[in-house]
């Protein structure tokens, strides 16, 4: 069964329709990819998933005891508040010790417990809040840009312990991402949001989508021109727009790794999705 399904979730802030409409599924062991246009809704919508971001309209449904690790974009710490790492992990909630530690050193932050958070570097907090999430031993992982402000080695790191916890925990992964050369080479589905699916499916046929090709521009080489997106854009019914995997088709590995896109820091994030 899925461990999450939504349908038709609507959420409003004031009179806007922050999303619209969407529908998705969320199956045992896949990470799915949500991009769009900055503002487009999709920190929004990690939040409603999480249940912390009340609807409009739709509806949730969880698996039973479904058990969920979040990683945030940023934390924002007062830098005169004394937190240690081993005192962050134990919140709000004690682990044992060694169950810190062990998820510490998965994450390549063995012997840090001591560390405060104020002083960490970008990567070692994003590894702090991962090895956070994993205390839950999740079933699924969400992650909201987990390596925004991160250089391009720091990115490849992180998303290279991503698949790994993937693969020995066998958890599935919902991340909003930037990054197109990690959506079109490390996911099993792409969803394309702007307030609503515009499409989704496999990496293969989201990026033949026009839809996909309106979002990123076509010979950008992977520099996201997010605000070139064209709302007034038709849906072709070629194309993927369900809202489970059960309308994808297959991954083609040899098609995902011809995508040789390379970030360009030059396109870098503007307005963020709605807080």
């Amino acid at each position: 069964m899925s461990l999450l399904d939504a349908q038709s979730l609507t959420v409003r802030f004031g009179g806007d329709a922050v999303l619209e409409d969407v529908s998705l599924s969320l199956e045992p062991g896949e990470i799915v990819t949500v991009v769009g246009p900055n503002g487009s809704g999709k920190s929004t919508l990690l939040r409603a998933l999480l249940g912390i971001q009340p609807l409009a309209s739709g509806r949730i449904t969880r698996k039973t005891g479904l058990r969920l690790g979040y990683v945030p974009q940023k934390l924002h710490i007062d830098r005169g508040l004394p937190l240690t790492v081993r005192r962050f992990l134990s919140l709000p909630h004690g682990h044992a010790a060694g169950e810190a530690a062990r998820v510490l050193a998965r994450v390549g932050m063995a012997g840090m417990e001591a560390r405060q958070l104020v002083g960490l570097s970008g990567g070692q907090m994003q590894r702090v809040l991962l090895a956070r999430a994993l205390l839950a031993r999740p079933e699924l992982l969400i992650l909201d840009e987990p390596t925004q402000g991160l250089d391009q080695p720091g990115e490849a790191a992180f998303y290279k312990l991503i698949e790994e916890v993937r693969t020995e925990m066998g958890c599935a992964i919902l991340m909003v991402s930037h990054d197109l050369h990690v959506v079109m080479s490390a996911s099993d589905r792409v969803i394309c949001l702007n307030h609503h699916v515009c499409c989704q499916g496999t990496p293969h046929v989201v990026s033949n989508a026009p839809e996909y090709r309106a979002l990123f521009g076509v010979g950008t080489r992977g520099a996201l021109a997010l605000y070139q997106h064209d709302h007034d854009h038709a849906h072709d019914h070629a194309h993927d727009h369900g809202h489970g995997p059960g309308h994808d088709t297959g991954h083609d590995p040899d098609h995902d790794r011809g995508q040789d896109h390379d970030h360009d820091p030059e396109h870098g994030h503007g307005a963020r999705d709605h807080a």
